[in-house]
């Protein structure tokens, strides 16, 4: 599962699951670009980073930006191997208080932020015939529901949506699109919520712990790698074992 030499670009990739992608393709021995709206963090990322990195300010929501940050890295490595489409927000609202404004901000930045990086670097993995995508989803949504994420729940469902007809259509230049979905992963975001707060939630996971950034950057770096060529459309999904049980009885029968 190596992407040694690849040029990778990880956008949100200055924390979280964006920086644990980071960090597994670094180790891997990919060149990793790290592509974030703040560029400040960005920077201090690709520092952090054990292999050779750089760091670019990209909006996703923004066409401009996201076509001068692949010819930015094209400029100066030559190619784009790897795009990891990664860039993510995931604000809480209730149903009855989401308003539009909401709505149309949580889509731009998950679906339309992954239809916008993509399309960019797309005439560039077309000029060498190779490239592997891979968008960051997540169980809630595709398999799973959570009060306060509708929003977010439909955004990373239709990101699936993408992956499948998009992959049909770049099949022929030797390009696959794939998606991971994590589960519960620990960032700092969650560490935010307490101990008790995690504890109830390590007890609806079979394996008994929270993801970490590293687990998902581990799936990302194998549908990023030549092993993973055959496998296109689909999805891989990292969550210890949390959508399995059709209730919390499941669990406890076998404690």
């Amino acid at each position: 599962m190596t992407v040694e030499d690849s040029i990778a670009i990880v956008t949100g990739g200055a924390s979280g699951i964006g920086y644990g992608i980071a960090e597994v393709l670094s180790n891997d021995g990919a060149t990793v670009v790290v592509a974030d709206v703040d560029e400040p963090a960005a920077e201090a990322a690709a520092d952090d980073l054990p292999g050779p990195a750089t760091a670019v300010g990209v909006d996703v929501t923004e066409r401009e930006s996201t076509e001068a940050l692949a010819e930015a890295v094209v400029d100066e490595y030559g190619r784009i191997d790897v795009l990891c489409a990664n860039a993510g927000i995931f604000p809480s609202a209730p149903l009855e208080e989401l308003s539009v404004d909401d709505w149309d901000r949580v889509n731009d930045v998950n679906v339309k932020g992954a239809f916008l990086s993509v399309q960019a670097c797309l005439p560039y993995m077309r000029e060498h015939d190779y490239g592997r995508i891979v968008l960051t989803s997540s169980i809630t949504g595709p398999m799973v529901g959570y009060p306060g994420w509708a929003h977010y729940g439909a955004s990373k469902a239709a990101m699936l949506g993408f992956v499948r007809t998009a992959a049909i259509e770049v099949a022929d230049a030797d390009i696959t699109i794939n998606a991971v979905l994590p589960g519960n992963v620990r960032t700092g975001g969650l560490d935010d919520l307490g101990e008790e707060y995690l504890d109830r939630m390590r007890e609806s996971i079979p394996k008994g712990e929270l993801g970490t950034p590293e687990d998902v950057g581990h799936a990302v770096a194998f549908l990023a790698s030549d092993r993973a060529g055959y496998i296109t459309g689909t999805t891989l999904v990292v969550d210890g074992g949390q959508t399995l049980p059709e209730s919390q009885l499941a669990l406890e029968e076998v404690e």
